[in-house]
């Protein structure tokens, strides 16, 4: 996820007073907090707070494509307050939270900005679009693109035969049990993930699939759970290349529009001009909320049967073993032992969806720091807020 921002600077003040006349709100505060360097991980919190708002607005390197949305929105309509028995506010001061959108049983119990967002713009999802990445290979699979998740993944990618990806099932792809040896240290120069993203790929040949092709196993395929951000972009292109469209557009046709999603959404793209699967969903925060609905309610959109039977039933509960009790991984969401399932992303970003309580949390922020392994302790807190509003509808369905 590096090297997408920097040269904006260039740009930006290239256009000078035109730009400035014509900007919005957003882009006027990012001129005045621009990045000092490429790897967000190092921004400080005024210029995260500027980008994560308008990623896919930032010049040649946040080139992005639209995921149109339709005509009709889903309706959420207002319910009661929710009683949560804590202080909110408090809560969003110290997650450094963007937004906050609680839907139960199909009503809008809590909505709450911070940050100077708004119902209106677009944040960011980082990781949460690996959830969405894995659904598109289920509505590829149920449109007959994908015959197997037991196929090999190379059978299904150009340019991916003859390595090691001819003994790695999609499934094991899914899951990140591929037992390919990756780097996911962003604070690594060395890592996959940084020298992934300053590859070069050989001409005609996608940048992931390019640099993907060269790695070696470190364990058999579905012992050893990873975490690989690359192994997601190789989805998105097996997902792309099975169905014969762009990830955006195939998201759209099945999802976006027909289910309903208020605004049109980006999905930012890599340097070969495929969307970065692991990453970089720019929507509103309502609608990453209807996403928790469409997977919560069986993956139907418009009266229609997007995925696979028991699709989701697989894909959101725990598939491997991640280390952590009480925790798991499925087909690219992170499961917990309750029933409870999240799509997550770095400073912030969620999509909690607890289906026993018809219970869906859609969250975006930037948090001082990318995820509590560095220190902080905003996941777990987030995760104890979740808790608190679980009980707090508990309480009511027990008057």
């Amino acid at each position: 996820m590096k090297k997408w921002i920097i040269s904006i600077v260039i740009l930006l003040l290239a256009g000078g007073g035109v730009f400035w006349a014509t900007a919005d709100q957003d882009m006027r505060r990012l001129v005045l907090n621009l990045p000092t360097n490429s790897d967000v991980l190092f921004w400080s919190t005024p210029e995260r707070d500027a980008a994560f708002r308008a990623m896919d607005r930032l010049p040649v390197l946040s080139e992005s494509r639209v995921i149109a949305a339709g005509n009709n929105a889903y309706p959420l309509p207002e319910g009661a307050p929710l009683d949560i028995g804590m202080d909110v506010d408090a809560f969003m001061a110290s997650q450094r939270a963007a937004a906050l959108v609680i839907v139960h049983d199909g009503k809008v119990r809590l909505e709450q900005y911070g940050l100077d967002f708004g119902p209106d713009g677009r944040w960011t999802s980082f990781s949460v679009a690996k959830s969405f990445t894995s659904t598109l290979v289920g509505a590829a699979i149920k449109d007959g693109h994908i015959k197997s998740i037991d196929d090999m993944v190379s059978a299904y990618i150009p340019g991916l035969e003859g390595s090691v990806y001819d003994n790695v099932t999609i499934k094991q792809l899914l899951t990140m049990t591929s037992g390919v040896k990756w780097n996911e240290d962003y604070g690594d120069p060395q890592s996959d993930v940084a020298l992934f993203s300053d590859h070069k790929p050989e001409p005609g040949v996608d940048v992931t699939v390019s640099y993907m092709r060269q790695l070696e196993a470190e364990a058999e395929p579905g012992t050893k759970w990873v975490y690989k951000t690359g192994e997601t972009n190789l989805i998105g292109v097996l997902a792309s290349s099975a169905a014969n469209k762009p990830l955006a557009q195939y998201l759209s046709e099945k999802v976006w529009k027909p289910f309903g999603m208020e605004q049109d959404a980006t999905w930012l793209l890599g340097s070969t001009g495929h969307e970065i699967s692991g990453c970089c969903i720019q929507a509103a925060t309502r609608d990453y909320a209807r996403f928790g609905l469409f997977i919560m309610g069986g993956g139907i959109a418009d009266g229609e049967q997007v995925l696979p039977e028991g699709w989701i039933a697989e894909a959101t509960t725990k598939q491997a073993d991640i280390g952590a009790p009480g925790h798991g991984y499925g087909y690219q969401w992170w499961t917990l032992d309750d029933g409870a399932y999240i799509a997550q992303g770095i400073f912030g970003q969620g999509i909690f969806i607890d289906p026993q309580r018809k219970l869906v949390i859609a969250s975006n922020g930037n948090w001082p720091q990318a995820t509590d392994m560095q220190g902080g302790t905003q996941g777990e807190e987030r995760l104890a807020f979740f808790r608190q509003v679980q009980a707090a509808i508990d309480r009511e369905l027990e008057r």
